[in-house]
């Protein structure tokens, strides 16, 4: 199939996903075609099926906001039109729905029956679709796409609560290549990170308030008074200079890494011991994911679909947004405690599996297939 997928190109979920689910797709033979502003971060190296197609917004005096929808349809429709696109598969409701649906009415408009595949992410619902000022947008957008996808049950029923969608939304997990991330640590990046033989924990994030960052510090404080530890703060964004004066003013910056953004993630997770996911919601929480596929426990809060994946007790511990001293106990007794670690080392992968880019994909061909088959049926 030649199959479209629009996307954000950053390190948030929903770029990583939709790149993710690209490069899978084209692995199986399938012509990816990335519609996006700049190219998707995780997108690296020469693949012989995939191809970019950069949105440009032209800029004019008139436009103190440039009209980047009505440029996305516009390259959409030039894609659909000349790379014979089968469908189109949209990361992200806001704009990329609304957008996807005026390029199919305009393919129509030249006989081309092109589907469309919504995939819900997060935010795009829970914080800015339900906004008064897109929801109304985001509802008929949603609706009329021809499949809804959403990335946990907690996802589906705040939508299916939020937005009167008239549509069956199909739960599709988000997934993490189990064998990439299932990595042997690097001695000596280990030893460089902790030269004493500290634990070292982990937090990756775009550093949004709604990840609640600070609180990662906050815990970190807490530990190193009972583990000697080292803290990795991986990603960046608006609120690391924030986090940043928070580790300053406890002292625990002698003990803290900020990494930036960071593409392998997979050797970092590696020598990690523990991970730390304080977010005040998670639609699933991917990083999480590729956390416990590397063996890595895993602290988080008790949100979204977090629990869904993160097994209370099992894989690591869950607690309640801002319950900085519940989640500093868990940590210290994971870091404490060598055959609780050992135990969820084995859990966390386990768990990991379920989730295989391996088990996943295929839900989302199956999907297609069927959508196809019914717009070839139209013609």
């Amino acid at each position: 199939m030649n199959i479209g997928i629009v996307c954000y190109p950053t390190f948030g979920g929903s770029g990583v996903l939709a790149t993710e689910l690209g490069k899978a797709l084209a692995e199986k033979g399938h012509n990816i075609h990335f519609i996006t502003y700049q190219q998707p971060v995780r997108l690296g190296g020469f693949h012989a099926n995939i191809f970019y197609h950069e949105v440009t917004v032209p800029a004019y005096p008139l436009f103190d906001f440039p009209p980047y929808e009505t440029a996305l349809a516009s390259t959409m429709v030039d894609v659909i039109l000349n790379h014979h696109l089968d469908l189109l598969h949209v990361h992200y409701a806001i704009p990329h729905a609304s957008a996807a649906y005026m390029a199919r009415k305009i393919a129509e408009g030249h006989g081309i029956h092109i589907p469309v595949v919504t995939t819900l992410h997060g935010t795009d619902i829970t914080l800015v679709g339900r906004d008064k000022t897109y929801s109304p947008v985001v509802t008929f957008s949603i609706n009329e796409s021809n499949a809804i996808t959403a990335v946990s049950k907690n996802l589906r029923d705040e939508t299916y609560k939020n937005f009167q969608i008239n549509k069956e939304i199909e739960v599709i997990y988000n997934f993490v290549d189990a064998h990439r991330f299932n990595k042997k640590p690097l001695t000596p990046f280990r030893k460089a990170i902790a030269p004493n033989g500290e634990m070292i924990i982990t937090h990756a994030s775009n550093f949004r308030k709604i990840k609640r960052v600070q609180d990662v510090v906050y815990v970190f404080e807490k530990v190193l008074k009972k583990v000697p530890a080292k803290l990795l703060l991986i990603g960046d964004g608006p609120e690391r200079s924030k986090v940043e004066e928070i580790c300053r003013h406890n002292n625990t910056c002698e003990h803290t890494r900020f990494l930036g953004r960071q593409e392998e993630m997979e050797d970092i997770l590696a020598i990690s011991d523990l991970f730390i996911l304080p977010s005040e919601y998670e639609s699933f929480g991917l990083s999480a994911l590729e956390a416990m596929a590397s063996g890595v426990p895993v602290i988080s809060t008790n949100v979204g679909g977090l629990p869904e994946i993160n097994i209370n007790g099992m894989t690591g511990f869950l607690s309640a947004v801002g319950d900085i001293d519940d989640m500093a106990t868990n940590t210290i007794r994971i870091l404490s405690d060598p055959e609780l670690m050992a135990q969820m080392r084995k859990n966390v992968f386990e768990q990991a599996k379920k989730f295989d880019i391996q088990n996943i994909v295929p839900k989302y061909e199956a999907l297609y297939k069927s959508l196809v088959t019914e717009a070839i049926s139209l013609k």
